[in-house]
């Protein structure tokens, strides 16, 4: 007896369940799948390939065919162990590297950083040079940017030429995708095509992102994130940022604007934070917060024209040779940022929480009882909190990830069939 069909059946059926594109973006091209994998090993052999992704041999060969002619990776002899040279040695896989070199740069308040690194990640050389203090404008921006840039290249023994890529960190609200910076406390200007402006001025491809991210970048790429697949690195120096890792992959929100963990409130109508709103967890642990306060409440307004570097240092001073009001400025920040990271725990429970920045230096914002007292915040599950690793690197780390990032806008472009190029302003 043949089934009834409702009439209804075939008309107005919305279905459910999520509405996932036929290659979302983490079902990468196997293409892609087998250049990362051999970029994030060094060196592997072709039937540990089709091992780790689970598919054929003959695949494998068919893609890295492609990858060697297309330059991206090499063939490198491998001789096997115990064979003392006897016989054809193991072949192995590995990126190229010297199919191409990036730039990674770091804007900051204090100083500019930049790196060069070729396609296998490897450091060729690196430069610093020091701005004066406040906003700039973006003729003089890029200005310095191209002057970093060219002093780097010269260390490097290079021409701007040879270079396929720049990526540029910079503090502030970010849009990536768009090369768009809509608001930094290094450019006087809001909205800038920064991306772009840069790309034209240097005859090369520019890549930006917000400078916390590119701290995570960085230790996905080169550190302790590389064999985890989420955690969480908040950044403390002239401001407070965070990057957070996802999957494997840099999580940025709908807009490319989130994780802006430094300008989440812990105080209403609190102390004026940098991005003129009140009670931002920056305004009470950042650089210029721990200056203000430490003016304010040691006195020492006739210090009014020295750095922020200077201060903090002098405070830093104090606090440990037992001033207890320096102390209690340190243990106040402390606190706050002791908030601020209970709520990461209870919002995103990451494998991994990294400090980085250079005021990692004061470990008054790490102590024990500051551990503690986001132990105490943080939601009682029965289960450990997770671990927290102290990373007190320089800006060379930031500059690392902005090339991180230039190396990945590179390798995605050429894999996709794209021509490199500077985009249109």
């Amino acid at each position: 007896m043949p089934r009834a069909i409702r009439p209804e059946a075939s008309e107005g059926r919305k279905g459910v369940g999520p509405l996932i594109p036929p290659l979302a973006k983490s079902q990468r091209p196997l293409r892609q799948q087998v250049f990362e994998l051999v970029r994030a090993a060094g060196l592997i052999p072709r039937v540990q390939v089709a091992k780790d992704l689970g598919v054929s041999p003959a695949s494998v060969t068919t893609i890295t065919s492609e990858l060697i002619e297309t330059g991206l990776i090499e063939e490198v002899a491998a001789p096997r162990e115990g064979d003392a040279g006897r016989g054809r040695p193991a072949v192995a896989l590995g990126v190229r590297a010297d199919a191409h070199r990036v730039a990674g740069m770091k804007l900051s308040d204090r100083e500019h950083t930049a790196v060069i690194v070729d396609f296998a990640g490897n450091l060729i050389a690196d430069d610093v040079i020091p701005r004066r203090p406040g906003p700039m404008a973006v003729a003089e921006i890029l200005d310095a940017i191209e002057h970093l840039l060219d002093r780097v290249c010269a260390k490097a023994g290079l021409m701007r030429a040879d270079l396929s890529a720049v990526g540029i960190g910079v503090p502030g609200f970010v849009d990536c995708a768009e090369g768009v910076v809509l608001w930094s406390s290094v450019l006087a200007e809001r909205a800038v095509p920064l991306a772009a402006a840069a790309g034209s001025r240097l005859g090369l491809p520019v890549t930006i992102d917000n400078d916390a991210n590119l701290v995570a970048l960085a230790e996905l790429w080169f550190g302790a994130g590389r064999s985890l697949s989420d955690f969480a690195v908040v950044t403390i120096e002239h401001g407070v940022g965070m990057g957070f890792v996802m999957n494997h992959r840099i999580y940025r929100g709908s807009q490319r604007l989130g994780m802006e963990l430094g300008h989440t409130k812990v105080q209403l109508d609190g102390a004026l934070c940098r991005c003129g709103q009140r009670g931002c967890l920056e305004a009470y642990v950042a650089d210029y917060a721990l200056a203000r306060e430490a003016t304010t409440a040691l006195n020492w307004g006739h210090k009014e024209g020295q750095s922020i570097g200077v201060l903090l240092e002098s405070l830093y001073d104090h606090a440990k040779a037992g001033n207890a009001t320096a102390k209690s400025i340190f243990r106040r920040a402390g606190r706050y940022l002791a908030v601020g990271l209970s709520n990461v725990i209870n919002l995103f429970d990451p494998a991994l929480i990294i400090l980085s920045g250079e005021r990692m230096r004061y470990d008054y914002l790490y102590a024990a009882e500051t551990l503690a007292e986001m132990e105490n915040l943080t939601i009682n599950t029965g289960r450990p909190r997770p671990p927290i690793e102290i990373h007190a690197w320089g800006d060379l780390l930031w500059a690392h990830g902005a090339a991180a990032l230039a190396l990945s806008s590179v390798s995605e472009a050429i894999l996709n069939g794209q021509v490199l190029g500077v985009a249109a302003e």
